[in-house]
């Protein structure tokens, strides 16, 4: 298995409840995505769908972490759910160059669209992808079944666009690969974790899921696919449990807490 075809993290790291199981005590909140990618080497960023990132913001990302850590980051909102792809290619193009800053620490942008986005704006979507950077790799994420069709795949894989494998109580996980890599979010069911629960340590354990998951992952990566995965904290309550999990399974290496803390002194 090639290690590097394969990128395993979390959606977002500024979690103060991972104070003690992932981030060791007294870590401030500044050193936090240095302290993660200690750990692991990619992450999914969850402030861009808010806002595009600021210059700043693009230098502390790419300064604070190694040359080989990758950021999937998800477009703005204001282009998939605001105007949902209406006259919005000038705004994905400024997207886009502002992540391309990152160089080779850019992966995955993903358009991740409401479960009322439905597949009767399959030709608005058929318009935006053609103007798609390709020098840039791109996922879509559905959340409404009447997506899923031989005529929506074949548009995503006429222009390389991946369809996002996710892990929602609504949605099949076993849909087809459109591209030349793959992206994976273990998002779960919100019902099932308590609202008022901190994520310090999982509450909903999955095993079944994840021996599910690594075996997929594993047919994927022998054929020569690059596998990029994300894990929310609602999918079992502590996603840095969740991506170790996988680790496990997939015989990579974990990194415990305690190294992270014992690299952290070195600074």
């Amino acid at each position: 298995m090639s290690r590097s075809l394969i990128h395993l993290g979390t959606s977002g790291w500024s979690y103060d409840d991972w104070i003690g199981p992932f981030y060791p005590p007294g870590t401030p909140a500044t050193r936090y995505l240095a302290v993660y990618a200690q750990q692991f080497t990619t992450v999914e960023i969850d402030a861009t769908f808010y806002r595009p990132p600021s210059q700043n913001m693009i230098n502390a990302w790419r300064e604070r972490t190694p040359d080989d850590f990758v950021f999937a980051a998800k477009v703005p909102r204001s282009i998939t759910h605001d105007r949902e792809l209406v006259d919005v290619e000038e705004d994905v193009q400024a997207f886009a160059a502002i992540m391309r800053q990152l160089g080779s620490k850019c992966g995955p942008l993903l358009f991740q669209f409401a479960p009322s986005f439905t597949a009767e704006r399959i030709d608005d979507l058929a318009a935006l992808l053609p103007l798609l950077p390709t020098d840039l790799r791109w996922a879509v994420e559905v959340r409404h079944k009447s997506w899923l069709s031989e005529p929506f795949y074949d548009l995503l894989r006429a222009h390389n666009v991946a369809l996002t494998h996710v892990d929602l109580p609504w949605m099949p996980r076993n849909t087809p690969v459109t591209a030349d890599f793959v992206y994976i979010r273990w998002l779960g069911d919100r019902r099932k974790i308590a609202d008022d629960f901190s994520y310090v340590r999982p509450e909903l354990a999955r095993p079944d899921d994840l021996d599910w998951w690594s075996r997929q992952i594993k047919r994927m990566l022998e054929r020569g696919l690059e596998v990029f995965g994300y894990a929310n904290n609602h999918y079992e309550g502590h996603s840095p449990a969740t991506i170790r999990g996988l680790q496990e399974r997939l015989n990579l290496p974990v990194r415990a807490p305690e190294q992270a803390l014992e690299q952290q002194q070195l600074f």
